[in-house]
């Protein structure tokens, strides 16, 4: 089941970036960013068995990361792209800054949710600085490649940028948040596992949007900014 419920999971939230966009336009990417971002950074923590090999969940929420700064990117330039990926790093870091804070309170005695979210924010901080760095390296390199191509190629191509782009993007992601948040908590044949498995998918998932990009430059006349 999970491969089927991972390729659902994929067409549901590529599709619904398309829904978002439709009704709310540019401010609706910014949001999506935020709260994809936020999402991600909690679904990685935990490893499931997909095709044989293991890998981390959250590779399709921060795979449609991508996909809405490259429409943010094709459609509004790069300044709006990279005001996206700095927002997002500011949202992610006050999150983590948040939850430590509200971990510190001592709980009442019939408190039950204390452990549970220990259990999942109590390791957040080096998730999110594997997160934090990982992301901006990745979005600010996905945001230069985009417009350098789009330079030489103008308007045509845009399968190419949004793949180039993305793909080269996503191996210094991978790599920089596997090294920064998971070195040490695997074995290293499971944590080389977990860094190929990651990207791999990734890589799939950047494929599959591409036609979502194309469907959104079709939607992208008829939003009102206003």
């Amino acid at each position: 089941m999970n491969e089927l419920l991972w390729i659902g999971f994929a067409l549901m939230d590529l599709s619904l970036v398309l829904i978002v966009y439709r009704y709310f336009g540019k401010t609706g990417l910014f949001g999506l960013i935020v709260f994809n971002l936020i999402l991600c950074n909690i679904q990685v923590l935990k490893t499931i068995e997909l095709f044989g090999m293991t890998t981390t969940l959250g590779n399709i929420l921060y795979a449609s990361v991508f996909l809405s700064t490259d429409m943010l990117s094709e459609f509004y330039g790069k300044k709006e792209a990279r005001k996206a990926v700095y927002l997002g790093f500011v949202i992610l870091l006050m999150a983590v800054v948040y939850m430590q804070l509200a971990l510190r309170f001592t709980p009442t005695v019939d408190d039950f949710a204390q452990p549970h979210l220990e259990a999942i924010f109590g390791f957040l901080p080096r998730i999110a600085l594997g997160s934090l760095c990982a992301y901006l390296i990745s979005q600010l390199h996905d945001v230069y490649v985009f417009h350098k191509l789009k330079e030489k190629m103008g308007e045509r191509r845009l399968w190419l940028r949004n793949n180039a782009s993305t793909l080269l993007s996503q191996l210094l992601d991978s790599s920089v948040f596997c090294f920064i948040a998971l070195w040490g908590l695997f074995p290293f044949d499971v944590w080389l596992e977990i860094l190929f498995t990651t990207y791999l998918f990734k890589v799939i998932v950047a494929v599959m949007d591409t036609p979502f990009l194309y469907l959104a430059r079709k939607i992208h006349p008829r939003v009102s900014e206003s």
